[in-house]
């Protein structure tokens, strides 16, 4: 099982949201976002939520590309299978309101399986509501709280493996 290529970035969600998506696939699914709130992870097949435990604090996403199928991480916190089709061989990765934080250029185009999987994210989700409830009893202000959220326990990570499995299907003259 062989590693084909890595890339790695910081992220700041939006509302707790990071998305992966083909560069000419900008439009999003609700059905996919709201799914992503119940399983951290969920996609229409172009687009992926990521769902952060902290809404407003860097966050690390891996994507790996592999040149045969793996198993899932064990020592993960959460993980879900995941289908990504990449038509230009062009993942961004954003953040919603304040746009892009990277690309990954995938070996070629087509469509990828793999599994989402995620650390770190309880924790920060633990931490997040302890600063708050804390900012609230003790009274405060926003700088404190600020100052509280970034002393966070660990870094929240997401990581995407995937892997090559067959060229994306030729689009309908008619749907054009």
């Amino acid at each position: 099982m062989s590693l084909i290529t890595e890339y790695s970035v910081r992220v700041r969600p939006d509302r707790r949201l990071v998305e992966v998506y083909d560069s000419d696939a900008y439009l999003g699914s609700d059905e996919a976002y709201h799914r992503s709130r119940t399983q951290v992870v969920a996609g229409d097949g172009y687009h992926l939520y990521l769902q952060c435990g902290r809404p407003d604090s860097a966050v690390q996403v891996i994507i790996r590309v592999w040149a045969t199928p793996r198993r899932p991480p064990e020592d993960a916190e959460g993980t879900v299978p995941v289908c990504l089709e990449s038509e230009t061989a062009r993942l961004v990765i954003s953040q919603p309101t304040f746009g892009p934080a990277g690309e990954m250029v995938l070996p070629r185009p087509g469509v990828y399986e793999g599994y989402a999987a995620w650390s770190g994210r309880q924790a920060a989700a633990d931490s997040y509501d302890s600063c708050l409830q804390r900012g609230a009893e003790e009274r405060w202000g926003a700088e404190r709280i600020e100052a509280a959220w970034k002393q966070r326990p660990m870094l929240e990570q997401y990581v995407l493996d995937l892997w090559f499995v067959r060229e994306s299907e030729p689009e309908d003259e008619e749907d054009a």
